[in-house]
Order: structure tokens, then C-alpha cells, then sequence
């Protein structure tokens, strides 16, 4: 006789994508557990991601103000400002428990999900067990299984990196006490954005990148719009590196050197250069938390680069386990962990065989200018269709930025060179974090540049922008007044 399952569905992952999940089951009438494997319930996004990343970002914005103030009228008579970091990180630390508390605990609560904290795995088909922690010794077993264990930084394989301490985006949010000089390895939206929040508290930043450009996987212009934008602010970029070694000028490379100094040797164009700083950060991008879960026990396969193999429906190779958020790999991006989760639910109980379109997925980087991409980019379509009709508006052009003075950034438009469909939009500039989401309506349903051009914008604002990309496919907005359509 078989032994009915304990739960419906039981999850190994406590974040985005378990909790988007137990919503959907829940609505299902189905029953829930989880093992909550990692960081503290909520994974990354509420613990160490969006949530502490976006609150010093808006510290680091608040703190550049005045030096970065573009009007005349408005002094300053204090000098520049400071920032109290450890009373940035202690607010950060109350903003991030109310959001665990309001945002997961709560909910979990309320649709009555169990909960087991501690190192879980897969030990037999649909059974996850709880080898390490809390509950340790604890068995779950469900009809159906979820593995959503999310990612965790990476570090890439350069020669003696392993020997010095250095900082992620993780550990960076335990240190009270900030160098005075960090040197970064990477140059994506984490790069970036801890690059920017550091600077702007008063770290002497240095940002290291292996390609040519920084955002490397967006559209070229974005990544060298930005490269400049740091520039300006003070923040030394060097792209095209070829990291040679890296090693700790004084002490032995422990935790207790951290602060003693680092180098990095590298050649950049052919030539060797030695870039120092007190500290190092690492943001070279996450790996999936695929390791020692057991998945080969029950038949799970991964992919050569760690990430769990799944189909379209989020269905591992094991029938019975399905598999969502950073852990399934790119893009690894909060609100797709949750549409992965509440999809494969759908899926599993109710065999209803949905999907994401990922080409109409937006990602922002939450820099100052912000960053917004949705879509093809101009090589992507180039390589394709062998021609691109695209055109780019400058920021400075737009009657909002130029009325509050704050011009940085432009904006791309990428269509169908047929159907006039708009395929990809790529944007640098104040607010794009929130304009991209006309765009991605656009991508997602397939309107076309007179469709928005003949959408009435509000005026001044900076949306518009997005509207003048698409009036240069028909005219020369160089001669156009404010509000010609």
C-alpha cells in the first residue's frame, strides 16, 4: 500500500518563487509546506537583494544632492555631506525585517503554510528532509515538489582570489566600518549599483571589467552611456581587462586583512597594470544553489552550467518536481521568480500549460541614471534580419529633463523593419525604471511607433521620451516644438 504524501506540495526555497507558489495552491485548496534552506524566509530579494540594495541606493541619492544640486538659486553652506553608515545599514536592517515579517512570515501564516528551517533536501522522489539546522530530522512529502533555492554570488576563477578576503553584495551588508578605497570586480547592475551606493557614501570606488563595456549582456549604448555617467561622477571605471592575479599587499588574506589592502593585476590593451585599493568587492554575476540538494537522488538533471534543467512548463526531468526562480538560471530577476512559481503550480496541479515569454521581460538597473531595457537589442536584430531600423533620442532633448535640469541619458527604439512593430526599447535616464513598462506593453502586444505616436502623453514629462524615439522613425525631431504630433 502507498503512503499518502503529507502535503500537497511541498517547497525546498523560502523566497520569491516558493511564496508565489503557496499563493497560487493556496487559491487551489491545496495544502503547503516549505523547507526554508539559506538565507532568512524571503531569499534574496527582501534579505540581501532589492530591497537593502534600493534603500542605500536612495541614502546614496539623498547624500549626493547637494553636491550634484544643478541650480544656482538652491546653496549649500555645510560643505559636503556625510553619511552614517552604520545607521544606513541599522535602518536598512529594520526596513528588511518588517518587509520579511509583513511580506513572508505573515503571508505564510495566513495560507497556512508550514514552515521547517534548515538545510533541506530531496531524498526520495517528492520527500525532502531536513538534514542541518532547526528542524533537523524533520521528512515532508508531497503529490508534487518545488525546488526554489534561488542563487548565491559568484566568483570568478582568477589566480588568488581565493586567498584574500573580499566583499559581495551578501557580506557587504555586515560591515559597519568601510574602507576608504574598494576595488570592484565586475560590471553589472550588482557592480553598478553597490558601485554607486559606496561612492556616494564616501568610498573611493574603482570598477573592473573583463569586456569592453560595463552592462556588457544590454545594449552597447547603455553600457558606455553609463561608463560616462560614472566618469562624471567620480567613479573610475576601467573596462577590458584581463585579470591576471589577484593578492593581498600585507597580511596573511584573512578576514583580519580586509581592510590592509588589495591588488589586482591585470593587462588592459596589451598593457600590465596593478590596481590597489583597502578592499575588494566581488560582483562577477550568481551561480544556482544546485549543490547538495539531491537532486541526482531523485533524478533531477542540471545544466553544464548548474542551473536545474526544466521545460517550458517549469518541469524538471523528474516528472513530479518542478523547478522555479534564480535556480532554473537567467533572467534571475524577482518578478520572474514569482510568475515561475505561480506557473508552475498552474502547471503541476491544474495541467494548465502555461509559459513566460522572456523576450518581453524587463530589466532595470536602479542607478542614478537609472537603466531600462525590454526586448531585441540593435545587434541582436542586426544578426537576425541582416538590417535594423532603429533610431535614438538624446535626454537632453526632452522638455522635462531640460526644464528640471537633469538631462543625462537617451533612448533607443528598435522595430520591425516591415510591420513597424516595436520589438526593443533600451533606455538610460531619469525615471526609466518606471517608463519602461510603456514599452514592454508595446514589445508584449506588438504596437507599433505610430501606435504610441498617436498616443496621447502627458506633458512635461519624461515618458515622453519614449514618444520622441518613436517620431524619429517619421520626422526630424530636432525641429519640433513641445507638443507636435
Amino acid at each position: 500500500m502507498s503512503v499518502l504524501p503529507d502535503y500537497d506540495l511541498v517547497i525546498l526555497g523560502g523566497g520569491t518563487a516558493a511564496f508565489a507558489a503557496i499563493t497560487e495552491a493556496s487559491g487551489r485548496g491545496l495544502s503547503t509546506a516549505m523547507v526554508n534552506t539559506g538565507l532568512p524566509l524571503g531569499g534574496t530579494c527582501v534579505n540581501v537583494g532589492c530591497v537593502p540594495s534600493k534603500h542605500l541606493l536612495a541614502v546614496g541619492d539623498q547624500a549626493a544632492t547637494p553636491q550634484e544640486n544643478p541650480f544656482k538659486a538652491v546653496q549649500y553652506s555645510d560643505g559636503e555631506p556625510t553619511v552614517d553608515w552604520e545607521a544606513a545599514l541599522d535602518g536598512t536592517d529594520e526596513l528588511v525585517e518588517r518587509f520579511r515579517q509583513e511580506n513572508y512570515v505573515d503571508v505564510a501564516e495566513h495560507f497556512e503554510t508550514d514552515i521547517y528551517e534548515g538545510y533541506g533536501q530531496l531524498v526520495d522522489d517528492t520527500t525532502i528532509e531536513v538534514v542541518d539546522g532547526a528542524d533537523e530530522g524533520a521528512r515532508i512529502t508531497g503529490e508534487k515538489a518545488l525546488v526554489a533555492t534561488g542563487s548565491s554570488p559568484w566568483a570568478p576563477p582568477i589566480d588568488g582570489l581565493n586567498d584574500v578576503y573580499y566583499y559581495t553584495s551578501e557580506t557587504i551588508l555586515e560591515e559597519r566600518n568601510l574602507p576608504e578605497s574598494i576595488v570592484m570586480l565586475g560590471g553589472g547592475y550588482i557592480a553598478l549599483e553597490w558601485g554607486q551606493i559606496l561612492h556616494r557614501v564616501g568610498v573611493d570606488v574603482t570598477i573592473l571589467q573583463r569586456s569592453d563595456r560595463v552592462l556588457s549582456g544590454m545594449e552597447g549604448q547603455l553600457g558606455r552611456e553609463m561608463q560616462r555617467a560614472f566618469e562624471d561622477q567620480g567613479i573610475e571605471v576601467i573596462t577590458g581587462n584581463d585579470f591576471q592575479r589577484v593578492r593581498a599587499p600585507a597580511g596573511d588574506g584573512g578576514a583580519e586583512a580586509m581592510q590592509s589592502g588589495v591588488a589586482v593585476e591585470t593587462t588592459v590593451d596589451g598593457t600590465e597594470q596593478t590596481v590597489t585599493g583597502d578592499a575588494l568587492f566581488v560582483a562577477a554575476g550568481v551561480q544556482p544553489n544546485s549543490e547538495g540538494i539531491g537532486l541526482e537522488t531523485v533524478g533531477v538533471e542540471t545544466n553544464d552550467d548548474g542551473t536545474i534543467h526544466v521545460d517550458e512548463q517549469f518541469q524538471t526531468t523528474n516528472p513530479d518536481v518542478y523547478a522555479a526562480g534564480d535556480v532554473i538560471g537567467e533572467p534571475e530577476l524577482e518578478t520572474v521568480a514569482a510568475k515561475e512559481g505561480n506557473h508552475a503550480v498552474k502547471n503541476a496541479f491544474g495541467n494548465e500549460g502555461v509559459s513566460i515569454d522572456y523576450s518581453a521581460v524587463p530589466a532595470v538597473v536602479f542607478t542614478d541614471p537609472e537603466v531600462a531595457a525590454v526586448g531585441t537589442t540593435e545587434l541582436e536584430y542586426m544578426t537576425e534580419h541582416g538590417t535594423c531600423s532603429c533610431r535614438t533620442i538624446q535626454m537632453a532633448d526632452v522638455p522635462r529633463a531640460k526644464a528640471v535640469k537633469n538631462i543625462d541619458g537617451l533612448v533607443q527604439v528598435v522595430k520591425h523593419h516591415e510591420t513597424d512593430e516595436i520589438v526593443g526599447v533600451h533606455m538610460v535616464g531619469p525615471r526609466a525604471a518606471d517608463m519602461i513598462m510603456e514599452a514592454t506593453l508595446a514589445v508584449k502586444f506588438g504596437l507599433t511607433v505610430d501606435g504610441i505616436i498617436d498616443t496621447v502623453h502627458p506633458f512635461p514629462t519624461f515618458s515622453e521620451a519614449f514618444k520622441h524615439a518613436c517620431q524619429a522613425f517619421r520626422r526630424d525631431t530636432s525641429t519640433m516644438s513641445c507638443c507636435v504630433e
